[in-house]
């Protein structure tokens, strides 16, 4: 059966948009992966490590059959074909594909944490989602649309074009 998946794609490197666009094509190639639904794309500043460019981010709806670990090799593999290099924690990059949530489950490991452990913190995360699902109950127990209102009044985030 089916799970619905929730990623967060971002990118400061390079051509923001057609980065995003490249890693969402690589989703749709894959066979086990049904892209259902792409929010709008959102422009905002870094995040913990603040010395840097500003990030192209936006949410994508899955359907996969793959487990939450499969799930996770298949975006870093994904990073990994892009160029995506990890040097600086939060730093820049040119893809980053997370995680946020895998059907109802919880998994706290230390290489995959679901639902993902900031997602309750960050506009960029939550904004997009709201646009999908503004009914959607988020871990706590709030709408994505009631926390992306309360996340968007603390940090800068503008619908792009």
């Amino acid at each position: 059966m089916a799970e619905r998946v929730f990623i967060g794609i971002g990118s400061n490197l390079g051509r923001k948009e057609d980065n995003i666009r490249r890693a969402l094509k690589l989703l749709k190639e894959d066979r086990r992966i049904l892209v259902a639904a792409v929010a709008p794309l959102y422009r905002t500043d870094a995040v913990g490590y603040t010395d840097q460019d500003w990030f192209l981010n936006t949410v994508a709806a899955l359907e996969t059959e793959l487990s939450p670990r499969q799930s996770l090799e298949l975006l870093m593999s994904i990073e990994n074909k892009m160029g995506r290099e990890r040097t600086v924690r939060w730093g820049p990059r040119v893809i980053d594909l997370d995680m946020l949530l895998y059907g109802n489950l919880v998994i706290n490991t230390p290489h995959l944490q679901i639902p993902h452990p900031r997602l309750k913190e960050r506009a960029f995360a939550v904004v997009p989602l709201a646009d999908l699902y503004p009914d959607m109950l988020l871990p706590g127990g709030r709408t994505a649309s009631d926390l992306a209102a309360q996340l968007s009044k603390a940090q800068r985030i503008e619908r792009y074009k």
